[in-house]
C-alpha cells in the first residue's frame, strides 16, 4: 500500500434541513469514515463562494477519528464570496495541503496548483430546463460544472443519465474519467429508525399516498395534485395525499392551488421532516408517488424502495436506472396515466404486494459501502 493521501472533502451540504446533495455527501464521507482509517481527512464546512449554511460550524458532518479534522474556513458570508473565486497564494497551505480535494456542492475551486480535483456531478436540469430554477441558481450551477470540465481530474457522476448527459454538453472532458458510483438509500429495514416518536398522527398507518421531494417545479407536484384531485372526483379513492418537502423555489401559491383544486382538507403539507418522520412515512404510506420530470438519480425513489414502499414513478432521466421492474413507470407529462396508475394500484391488492417485494429486492442493490470503496478507487488513481 502507498503512502497515506490528505483528502480534503467538501461537507458544507451536509448541516441541517440538508436535501439531495447534502445526503450523498453527507453519507459518502460517513461510509469513507467506517472504512478507512489509513488515509487523513480535512472537512471542509465551508466551501465555495455560493452555497451558505450560516450555522456550518455547528451542524455539518463530523466524526471523532484521528484520521479526521475538521476546518472552518472561519469567513462571513461577504468574506467566503470574495475569497474562493480569488484564493489567496497559499491556498492550498489553508487548505491543509491536501493531496486531493473533494468538490460536492456545484463549486469548483480554482488555482489548485499540486492538489487533484475530484468534483461530483449530480444532474444538468439547469441546461435543457432553465424554468425550473431561479436565474441565480442557474448561473451557480452551470459556471461550477463548466469550470470542472476544465479543471477536475476526476468526476463521479451519480447515475449513467448524469454521466452521458454531461459528456454531451461538454464533449472535450475524457469520458474515461467520469465515473459511475451510485448513491443508495440511508434507511433500511434491518436499521431504519424503528420506534413511534416519527408518527404523524393526523395520517393513517397504510391509507395514505405519499410524494417527498424539495417544492419546486421539477417535481410536477401540480400533475401530482391534479391527477389526485381526479381521483377523489370520481371516487377512486378516499386516502390523504402528505406532502413532505421544503420550500425550494418558483412553487409559490402551492397552497392557493390545492384549495383551487377543492383538496385542501385531503391534502397535508407537512414541510420539511425529521429522519424519523420520514422514515414513518416511507414505511407506513399506501404508497410513494414521485412523478418528478428530471432527476440526476431520484434519492426519495430508493429510501422508498428500500423501507417496503409501493412505487409510482416517472419513466424519464435517470429514474428507470433506480427501479428496474420494481415501479409503476408513467410517462410524467400525462395526468391521465398517472391517475389511472393510482387507480391501478388501489384496486389491485396483488399487484401492490408484488411492487412492495420488488421494491425491497430492487434496493438491496444499492449500498453505501460499495460506493465508498469505489470513492476510494477514484482518489488512488487521482493519486
Amino acid at each position: 500500500m502507498g503512502s497515506p493521501m490528505r483528502i480534503g472533502f467538501d461537507v458544507s451540504q451536509t448541516g441541517a434541513n440538508k436535501a439531495g446533495c447534502g445526503y450523498v455527501a453527507f453519507s459518502m464521507i460517513q461510509h469513507l469514515a467506517r472504512l478507512d482509517h489509513d488515509n487523513h481527512y480535512i472537512l471542509y464546512s465551508n466551501f465555495g463562494s455560493d452555497f451558505w449554511d450560516p450555522d456550518h460550524k455547528q451542524t455539518t458532518f463530523r466524526v471523532r477519528q484521528p484520521n479526521f479534522e475538521r476546518r472552518f474556513m472561519d469567513f462571513s458570508h461577504s468574506q467566503a464570496r470574495a475569497y474562493w473565486p480569488n484564493p489567496p497564494a497559499d491556498f492550498e497551505k489553508q487548505l491543509g495541503e491536501p493531496h486531493i480535494v473533494h468538490s460536492n456542492n456545484y463549486f469548483c475551486p480554482r488555482d489548485l496548483r499540486t492538489a487533484r480535483l475530484v468534483y461530483t456531478l449530480y444532474d444538468l436540469v439547469y441546461v435543457c430546463h432553465p424554468e425550473f430554477t431561479t436565474e441565480e441558481n442557474r448561473l451557480v450551477c452551470f459556471n461550477g460544472i463548466f469550470e470542472a470540465s476544465l479543471r477536475a481530474d476526476m468526476m463521479i457522476a451519480i447515475s449513467e443519465y448524469t454521466k452521458q448527459h454531461f459528456l454531451e454538453t461538454f464533449p472535450h472532458y475524457p469520458a474515461e474519467r467520469v465515473r459511475v458510483l451510485y448513491p443508495a438509500s440511508r434507511f433500511a429495514l434491518t436499521n431504519a429508525i424503528d420506534n413511534q416518536n416519527g408518527q404523524v398522527k393526523k395520517l393513517p398507518p397504510g391509507a395514505f399516498w405519499l410524494s417527498v421531494g424539495t417544492l419546486e417545479p421539477r417535481k410536477n407536484l401540480r400533475r401530482l395534485l391534479q391527477a389526485y384531485a381526479s381521483l377523489r372526483r370520481e371516487g377512486l379513492t378516499t386516502l390523504p395525499l402528505a406532502m413532505a418537502g421544503g420550500k425550494g423555489w418558483l412553487e409559490e401559491g402551492l397552497s392557493e392551488y390545492i384549495t383551487n383544486l377543492g383538496i385542501e382538507k385531503d391534502v397535508h403539507l407537512l414541510g420539511y421532516v425529521s429522519d424519523a418522520q420520514l422514515c414513518w412515512l416511507y414505511r407506513n404510506c399506501f404508497a410513494f408517488v414521485y412523478p418528478s420530470l428530471f432527476e440526476g438519480f431520484g434519492m426519495p425513489v430508493l429510501e422508498a424502495m428500500s423501507l417496503g414502499a409501493a412505487v409510482i414513478t416517472a419513466n424519464v432521466t435517470s429514474l428507470p436506472e433506480i427501479t428496474g421492474d420494481a415501479a409503476l413507470a408513467i410517462d410524467p407529462l400525462d395526468q391521465e396515466a398517472l391517475t389511472a396508475a393510482m387507480a391501478r394500484l388501489q384496486a389491485d391488492d396483488t399487484l401492490h404486494a408484488t411492487l412492495q417485494q420488488r421494491a425491497l429486492t430492487r434496493s438491496a442493490l444499492f449500498s453505501w459501502e460499495k460506493t465508498a470503496r469505489e470513492v476510494l478507487e477514484v482518489y488512488k488513481l487521482c493519486a
